[in-house]
């Protein structure tokens, strides 16, 4: 297990495993909307909202800015649905993942730092620390709702200090 995590810049390659960077693709001309004074860029086809009679839900979070280092020592799951985050202005948020699987691999964690335009869909399954704004502000999340919360949360004892690089 690490002692320290270091953070990466998000990209959506790096970030594939573990779900989906929302931004406008790069070099991509989208579709013409509205009489031609919009482009459309349709990024995920499917949510995975709606497993075991899950609905979408629309959510504004206000968050306040985490100091860094800052120490992780839990991880939560979506195991039905995928969690999307998506700043309200310029807004820098820190991911700490880890694979889709019945219980967090520590080895295998990962951190990213979004640019402030970024944001990502978490894929179903994939453990994930809760909202890290680098810059306190809104950000609109869309999750799956249903009468059975959908939310597995695994903690530990040592934190695990998470490092944006200078």
């Amino acid at each position: 297990m690490h002692n320290t995590l270091s953070v990466q810049p998000l990209t959506a390659a790096a970030f594939a495993a573990f779900g989906t960077v929302v931004e406008v693709p790069r070099g991509g001309a989208g579709r013409p909307i509205n009489g031609g004074t919009s482009q459309r860029f349709d990024l995920l086809a499917d949510m995975a909202l709606t497993a075991e009679g899950g609905r979408p839900m629309l959510a504004l979070f206000r968050a306040q800015a985490r100091r860094f280092p800052h120490a992780v020592n839990e991880l939560e799951r979506h195991a039905l649905g995928s969690q999307t985050f998506v700043p309200l202005g310029q807004r820098r948020f820190v991911l700490v993942v880890a694979p889709a699987a019945p219980e967090p691999d520590l080895g295998a964690l990962a951190a990213f730092m979004t640019d402030g335009t970024q944001g990502v869909v978490l894929a179903p399954g994939t453990w994930h620390h809760a909202l890290l704004a680098v810059d306190a502000g809104d950000f609109v999340v869309v999750e799956r709702a249903a009468q059975a919360v959908d939310c597995d949360v695994v903690r530990w004892e040592q934190g695990i200090s998470v490092v944006i690089p200078a």
